[in-house]
């Protein structure tokens, strides 16, 4: 099993690509900044009472060698040719507007029309088991290229990725996105329901039920 991104379009949910990693990556950073209703200015703090959900950052690292590509010509059958620049350029083009869009863009405004709200992207999933299944926005993405053949085709390229998990605070309930986001949370709480909970004598603690 591996990890990867799906992109869904926007509209119909219906599947765009899947992009499987072709390693796993040894570690998976994860950051979570708290939405509360607390206000700095005030010197004493007051009861947790969340907004909102927090603000997930996810953090990693995709590997891409040619050499272990060469093994499986029916799966990559440009490695030869082309090394790992095919696989570099999917990843690469999730922080792209694809060339129609832009195109169109630029005729719209040449034709004087008024650019009310650009084109939606396509929802970027991300996926680490079933159990981690979350709509992502891209924030970061960049490229090491560690060797090279004759033509300058990398071989060897490891991509960093950081991403934002989007929540229904950011698109909203009847997004497809918040849908998504929604089932991830409910799988979290199962998850969380599954670890069952301690007693009062694990903490040291007598006297009290």
């Amino acid at each position: 099993m591996r990890g990867g991104i799906v992109q869904l379009d926007p509209a119909t949910g219906s599947v765009l690509r899947i992009i499987a990693l072709q390693y796993n990556p040894d570690t998976l950073s994860r950051s979570f900044q708290v939405q509360d209703t607390g206000e700095e200015r005030h010197q004493r703090s007051r009861p947790l009472r969340f907004k909102a959900p927090p603000v997930e950052t996810v953090k990693v690292e995709a590997e891409l060698d040619a050499a272990d590509q060469l093994e499986f010509p029916d799966a990559f059958p440009d490695a030869g040719q082309l090394g790992v620049h095919p696989q570099l350029a999917v990843l690469e083009l999730l922080a792209y507007p694809t060339v129609d869009q832009l195109v169109a863009a630029d005729r719209s405004a040449a034709a004087g029309s008024l650019e009310i709200l650009p084109l939606e992207a396509p929802i970027t999933v991300f996926v680490w088991s079933p159990s981690r299944i979350m709509p992502v926005r891209i924030t970061e993405l960049s490229v090491t290229e560690e060797a090279f053949d004759p033509a300058l085709n990398p071989l060897r390229a490891k991509v960093q990725l950081g991403l934002r998990v989007l929540s229904v605070n950011d698109v909203g309930f009847d997004h497809r996105a918040g849908g998504l986001y929604l089932a991830h949370q409910r799988r979290l709480e199962a998850l969380a329901a599954r670890a069952g909970t301690a007693g009062f004598a694990a903490l040291g603690i007598g006297g009290l039920t």
